[in-house]
């Protein structure tokens, strides 16, 4: 039951991983594309790791209704996913002069 939070926000992890993947247009080289492909597995592996972590602890907590478990998957998975893309667009800026000079 913990896989319909992801069900639900796999459009939205679509559409922000799709703006992630085309925006800065240029410059792409191969380097890049490589560097964004893995920034986005990780993002959707986190994110699913996140969305388990969430729904077991929303099981843990004895006072909550049921309803707080999917909650507390997708806030983590969004979380999650987020998490990786904040860290990753700095990063993928400092790496990418060095992909226009080379």
């Amino acid at each position: 039951m913990a896989w319909l939070s992801l069900l639900l926000f796999l459009p939205w992890f679509a559409v922000l991983g799709g703006l992630y993947w085309l925006f800065p247009r240029t410059p792409r080289p191969a380097a890049r594309r490589r560097f964004d492909l893995v920034v986005l597995l990780l993002a959707l592996v986190l994110s699913v790791a996140g969305m388990h972590w969430g729904y077991h602890e929303g099981l843990a907590w004895r006072g909550a209704g049921p309803i707080w478990r999917q909650v507390l998957a997708v806030l983590y998975a969004y979380g999650a996913f987020l998490a990786v893309l904040a860290v990753a667009i700095p990063l993928r800026m400092r790496l990418s002069q060095g992909w226009t000079r080379g």
